[in-house]
This record gives structure tokens, C-alpha cells and sequence, in this order.
């Protein structure tokens, strides 16, 4: 008799980056997980724009309605299983329009509610822990559970040669960190929505 192995359950990962710029370190970071992801089985990252959405006026809301760029940002994030963010810091906190894509995905009904996320930074100074920070205390209002460890900060201004001309990541120690965190966030998925 054949022993039938179960197949390992797909988890889709919103990835998201609050820098605007399109060689931006950030978004380096976010290409290097997608690339990353192809080599674990059972997880699938999407990268979503965030630029297109206008800035947060509930007087663009209708009954239960929202416009469409914004309907079609809220449908990916309610039907991701976990959520990539990749945060500079700004200011010592996260990016407006990181924020503001937070805030138009938290109008009701709330869809980053019970998924699991991560945090990854490219920035200068702490390498983005204070922007990070930030973002896991909007986390707890949200109800998204953030993974603990391992955490990924990169300072970019210090250690530019980690990336190339496009913001590409090229450093394999930090390609490594980057892919760790990814397992992480896949078995804490896994962990939140009993599959584990």
C-alpha cells in the first residue's frame, strides 16, 4: 500500500513596501523574498502597489463601498494569509504612504485582522527599528501577530554595497537573514490557522 504524503498548504504573503522610489532598498528587499520564495515549498509572496491609492478621505467611502483602486488593495490583503512589510523609516517612524495604506485596509471591516506579518527595513541609522516599532504597535490596534524573531535590520547609508545600482540586494549573508525570516513567517502562518 502507497503512503500518500499531504501536501504542504500554500501560504500567500502580501508583500508591501513603504518607499515610493522605484530603486529604492526597501522595494530591493521585496524583489529579493519574492526571488527567495521560490526556493520554499508552500509559500507564495505577491508584491502590491501601494502608490496608486489615494490619500486616506472617507468621503470617497460610500455605503460599504470604496473606490475601486482601493476596493482592489483591500481584496488582496483579505485574501493574503500573511503580510511582508517592507518599512523604512521616515522621521523615526513609518512611511506615510505605508500609513496610509494601513489605514485604508483598516476601515471596516478590518481585513489585516488575525494574519500573521512580518517586518523587514533597508534604512539609515538603526537600520529601520524605530519605524519597525511603530509598526508593530499599529499591529496590536489592528489584531495582526507579528513574528518575534528573527528581525532584519539593514542600514543601508553604512553598508550600500549590500545592494547594487537598481536596490537590488547582491549580499548573500543578508539574503540568508532575509530567507529566515521567511520560514519564520510561513510556520507562524501555519502556527495562527491550525495547520501546524
Amino acid at each position: 500500500m502507497e503512503t500518500v504524503v499531504a501536501a504542504k498548504p500554500i501560504i500567500k504573503v502580501a508583500a508591501l513596501c513603504g518607499s515610493l522610489r522605484k530603486a529604492s532598498y526597501n522595494r530591493g528587499l521585496v524583489r529579493s523574498a519574492i526571488e527567495l520564495s521560490k526556493s520554499i515549498n508552500g509559500l507564495e509572496i505577491e508584491y502590491i502597489d501601494i502608490e496608486p491609492l489615494p490619500m486616506l478621505n472617507t468621503d470617497l467611502e460610500g455605503k460599504g463601498t470604496f473606490p475601486p483602486t482601493v476596493e482592489a488593495f483591500r481584496q488582496k490583503i483579505k485574501e493574503a494569509d500573511s503580510i511582508l512589510f517592507a518599512s523604512p523609516e521616515y522621521n523615526f517612524s513609518v512611511s506615510a504612504p505605508l500609513k496610509n495604506a494601513i489605514d485604508w485596509a483598516s476601515r471596516p471591516p478590518n481585513v489585516w485582522a488575525d494574519k500573521a506579518a512580518a517586518i523587514v527595513s533597508a534604512s539609515g541609522g538603526s537600520g529601520g527599528s524605530r519605524s519597525q516599532y511603530h509598526l508593530r504597535q499599529i499591529g496590536v490596534f489592528l489584531d495582526l501577530h507579528f513574528i518575534n524573531k528573527p528581525e532584519f535590520f539593514l542600514n543601508a547609508h553604512e553598508h550600500p554595497a549590500k545592494f547594487d545600482g537598481n536596490g537590488n540586494l547582491v549580499d548573500e549573508s543578508f539574503k540568508k537573514k532575509l530567507k529566515e525570516i521567511l520560514i519564520s513567517l510561513q510556520r507562524f502562518t501555519l502556527r495562527l490557522e491550525g495547520k501546524l
